[in-house]
């Protein structure tokens, strides 16, 4: 097991949050833990609190797990799952759902700290594509 911060991302689609793990997941190389949560009951889109859960608890290797949620009722479901559990171990990210999920695979491969990992995840929001 690695000693590096995990990822969970969290999606409507499985096959969104699928796809964007194995990018981030490649970029990131070997080490980083990081695990989809998406999608509903038989592949119905929407979001399940065990998936997100079971997706947490997959990505934890020690150093603590960001959470980056794509949409509005996504968001929803991990605070609620969050709520009251408050230990700064497990950190829900204000960050654009791509360019956040590859910063935060690459500055966790590096052995960067969770705040370290949450904060390139933030500050994605301001790459510049032109």
């Amino acid at each position: 097991m690695s000693n590096l911060v995990g990822i969970v991302l969290v999606s409507h689609s499985l096959d969104l949050a699928r796809g964007l793990a194995e990018l981030a997941s490649q970029v990131a190389g070997e080490g980083v833990k990081v695990e989809p949560a998406g999608g509903g009951p038989g592949g119905t889109l929407g979001t399940s609190g065990d998936a997100v859960r079971e997706a947490i608890a997959r990505a934890d290797c020690g150093q603590g797990v960001v959470v980056l949620a794509d949409l509005g009722s996504s968001i929803l479901t991990v605070r609620h799952l969050l709520q009251g559990k408050a230990n700064g171990h497990v950190r829900l990210v204000d960050a654009p759902f791509v360019e956040g999920a590859v910063a935060a695979a690459v500055i966790a491969s590096a052995g960067q700290s969770l705040e370290d990992v949450a904060r390139a995840a933030e500050e994605a929001r301001g790459a510049s594509k032109f």
